[in-house]
């Protein structure tokens, strides 16, 4: 026998009259698990800035291209800031072990603070990049401003930018060069403040018309 469950209908009307905590938990968790990442940029007076997003989305493989969200730029945003000025950001991953220090990145510091010191994530530089990467994090991408959208209905800035190079533990990459996250315990993000930790149930072959699904054949 199957358990019926008992589905709540919520309105806009409603949501007008929720209190504004109670509204924010429901409509940012009721879209689904977001990836959890770390932005890291420079200022160009030399300031470490990292902060956490969970819009970061993948926009295209040729050419490399991802985008996010950002909130209104009415007011001084650090990372907006930063990647305007110098042109570059790096995109790093959270795992499980630094959920409470990525989450507190989300904090208001001022702009001659850096997050990296009031938190135990530590910084990395690479080769002769500036830009910085938050260590041990087991995917990091340097990327590039291309390009940005306003979007008037909220006011929101939709950044677009290119994936100028890419690190990962090699050990997460499968013979097709796809990268099982779930090895590294890379987290996702439930609402505003879930943390979970996803993991593989299966992989599959592409999706043909008229041909049963089948496993992947380049699974490990």
């Amino acid at each position: 026998m199957y358990k019926i469950l008992l589905m709540k209908e919520v309105t806009t009307a409603d949501l007008l009259q929720m209190e504004k905590v109670e509204r924010l938990n429901l409509v940012n968790s009721c879209t689904g698990y977001k990836s959890a990442n770390l932005i890291a940029t420079q200022s160009l007076d030399g300031i470490n800035n990292v902060a956490i997003f969970s819009s970061i989305t993948h926009l295209g493989s040729d050419p490399a291209i991802l985008g996010f969200i950002m909130r209104p730029t009415i007011v001084v945003r650090d990372t907006y800031k930063n990647i305007k000025e110098t042109g570059y950001f790096t995109v790093n991953h959270v795992t499980a072990s630094i959920i409470a220090d990525a989450h507190h990145t989300s904090a208001n510091y001022n702009p001659e603070e850096s997050e990296f010191d009031k938190t135990n994530l530590e910084l990395e530089f690479k080769d002769s990049l500036i830009t910085p990467f938050v260590k041990n994090c087991p995917v990091q991408l340097y990327c590039k401003y291309v390009n940005e959208y306003h979007i008037k209905e909220n006011g929101t800035v939709h950044i677009i930018a290119s994936i100028e190079k890419i690190f990962y533990n090699e050990n997460l990459a499968q013979a097709d060069g796809w990268l099982q996250l779930d090895q590294a315990n890379v987290v996702s993000i439930n609402g505003l403040d879930g943390y979970c930790v996803p993991k593989l149930v299966e992989r599959f072959e592409y999706a043909r018309k008229g041909i049963p699904t089948t496993l992947s054949k380049s699974r490990k």
